[in-house]
């Protein structure tokens, strides 16, 4: 058979088209699953932080900036004792009420000074007293959830946990305030799991404190002054509660020395929302001594 160059080019045309076709049918079939390991550290970072890496054959232009992470539904981290702020903010907070005869005596005093603050009710006292509420409200502050009954939330089981919690967001929500987003477990009783929780299935940080006057124990209105003024610092939640008379009156003073001391009263909320990561520690000074051991 003679040599013709002419018969060679289709049929190896042929065999690359036959290859191709070969390799878009396996890149078009569905790749194997794959798993995603998270770092522990990343459930700690603050959401919205950490920018997207584009993916292969990410449309975005180049030069352009790279997408960042919306920030998630919730509170950036679980619970707070105080919070990391620019300035002389802080939050002051009241528990266990509402109470008749000594929450609207608090608000009267709050009204006149147009000072904010947080009260965390106990859920049967907000049904009790829904028009508290609804002045609490009127006036800019801010309702948390306190448990319905002040049980120890670390010692019921999780069908008990959520009745608490649902009962009172329903009691708050019922008089007229928004759905709590700061929830103060009573007798600061917590754990990391219950934490962890409250946060990821109602939506819920963990409000603990940094100043305790033992106002609930030593019922004197010039020991509630004194310790609330001593260890109050900027980014501070101060602990307190509306339902004892001695706490009350020791309020119009508490608050006039603070407001003298420059300091600036937000809700915890607010608070939250001011809050800056923490500096990184400077790396210590290495001298020449202890470079040469």
């Amino acid at each position: 058979m003679k040599y013709r160059p002419w018969m060679i080019v289709p049929a190896l045309a042929a065999i690359v088209l036959s290859a191709a076709c070969q390799s878009a049918h396996t890149q078009s079939s569905s790749p194997a699953p794959s798993i995603i390991t998270v770092p522990p550290d990343e459930m700690t970072k603050p959401p919205g932080t950490e920018s997207v890496q584009p993916a292969i054959g990410d449309s975005t232009p180049a030069g352009q900036p790279t997408p960042v992470q919306s920030a998630p539904k919730g509170p950036r981290k679980l619970t707070y004792n105080s919070c990391n702020v620019e300035g002389q903010v802080i939050a002051i907070t009241f528990d266990d009420g509402p109470k008749p005869g000594q929450t609207d005596r608090l608000l009267d005093m709050l009204k006149e000074r147009g000072l904010t603050a947080t009260f965390f009710v106990i859920g049967k006292n907000a049904a009790a007293y829904p028009e508290l509420i609804q002045r609490m409200v009127a006036e800019g502050h801010e309702v948390g959830n306190h448990s319905y009954n002040h049980p120890s939330l670390t010692k019921l089981g999780a069908a008990g946990v959520a009745a608490e919690i649902n009962q009172t967001d329903d009691a708050i929500v019922k008089a007229g305030a928004p759905q709590p987003k700061v929830m103060r477990p009573p007798y600061g009783a917590t754990n990391a799991a219950l934490n962890r929780r409250l946060n990821e299935e109602f939506g819920q940080a963990v409000i603990l404190w940094s100043v305790d006057p033992l106002d609930w124990k030593i019922r004197k209105a010039s020991h509630v002054k004194e310790e609330i003024l001593k260890n109050t610092r900027p980014g501070g939640i101060v602990l307190a509660h509306d339902i004892h008379a001695s706490t009350v009156d020791a309020m119009p003073a508490t608050l006039d020395a603070l407001l003298a001391k420059g300091f600036k009263f937000v809700t915890v909320s607010e608070l939250i929302a001011l809050d800056q990561p923490a500096p990184a520690a400077s790396p210590s000074p290495v001298t020449p001594q202890s470079a040469s051991r």
